[in-house]
């Protein structure tokens, strides 16, 4: 019987299917080999140690797959820890997708016309109308109603990619009005185009997973050919428009050596840059503490520490907030 990551219990043992978000494996200081597994599923994630046969098991699959293990809970510095004793790839049989990857971010199709609704307010007809004949287009509208937006980092979930566009584009009407000296156009379009490549270089199979494309040719030029695709579609659309359009789409991850082939150079662009790692952090340390609380006691006060912000984080500010609004 499968059994969910928020349901785990200490001194429980589980034979389930799991997705493995990050796998890396090596000798502990003593020499002994080790691997460290994070286990995820649509309720949480939890992470799980191999010490037995390491790299005979690790050699069974990747991260990204989905796998069928068997071990048991314990407690390891007051957080849960799956110890594993057998572990392979899972046939189609022994899971669910929807059971692996969450629907976390509410209502799409709500997103999706709140989107809309603020697109028919943009003033220039350039702007507008390619991003109305993208959202039309209908394999555009079928897959951005449950594309995830990362494959792990952010917003990494089915509909993570409506759900990421609707809060930048809130935030970008906001900016815009409280700093009328920027181009709410601008803001919009940089907001709903910086990740729809997203649509064509992850799929929801076993998993998140890059395509070809994805790994190929990358979103932001996904993006880019898009734009040119549905800007022949509108007669007169000016070539220096294109040109802002896709430096807004190339510059959007703020600095080179974070994968911008371009470095931001309209204010509008180095907004768009900003909120899109705004929007992407507070929902990765919003998942983070959220999958904390489930893993440790009730009177916990710190999280485990987190690499990617490196730092701990407390917990107490989050619980009181998360149980007010239950």
């Amino acid at each position: 019987m499968r059994k969910a990551i928020r349901d785990l219990r200490e001194k429980e043992h589980v034979q389930s299917a799991y997705l493995v978000r990050d796998k890396t494996h090596g000798a502990d200081r003593n020499g002994k080999m080790i691997a460290n597994l994070t286990l995820t599923d649509a309720t949480g994630e939890v992470n799980a140690r191999i010490f037995e046969k390491v790299e005979q098991m690790v050699a069974g699959f990747e991260a990204g797959d989905v796998v069928w293990i068997k071990g048991f809970v314990q407690l390891y510095q007051n957080r849960k820890q799956v110890i594993v004793n057998e572990i392979r790839r899972a046939t189609e049989e022994e899971y669910r997708l929807q059971d692996l990857v969450a629907d976390l971010g509410g209502d799409p199709r709500e997103h999706l016309a709140a989107i809309e609704a603020r697109v028919a307010e943009l003033s220039s007809p350039w702007v507008r109308q390619l991003i109305e004949l993208t959202l039309n287009d209908e394999t555009v509208r079928a897959q951005i109603l449950s594309a995830p937006a990362a494959k792990t980092i952010h917003h990494a979930y089915r509909g993570g990619l409506i759900e990421h566009i609707r809060s930048i584009v809130d935030v970008m009407c906001s900016l815009a009005e409280l700093y009328p000296y920027l181009d709410r156009d601008y803001l919009i379009f940089g907001a709903i185009y910086h990740d729809i490549g997203k649509l064509k270089e992850l799929e929801l199979s076993d998993g998140i997973r890059y395509t070809d494309e994805g790994r190929l040719v990358g979103h932001m030029n996904t993006a880019c050919q898009m734009i040119d695709s549905f800007a022949s579609s509108i007669e007169g659309f000016p070539e220096d428009q294109k040109l802002i359009l896709k430096h807004i789409v190339l510059s959007h991850h703020g600095r080179l050596e974070y994968g911008s082939p371009k470095l931001p150079v309209m204010i509008e662009a180095i907004v768009v840059a900003m909120i899109d790692d705004l929007d992407s952090k507070l929902n990765t340390l919003f998942h983070f503490m959220k999958n904390e609380m489930q893993n440790v006691p009730d009177d916990e006060k710190w999280t485990h520490y987190h690499s990617g912000f490196d730092r701990y984080l407390f917990l107490d500010v989050f619980r009181k907030k998360m149980s007010s609004i239950k």
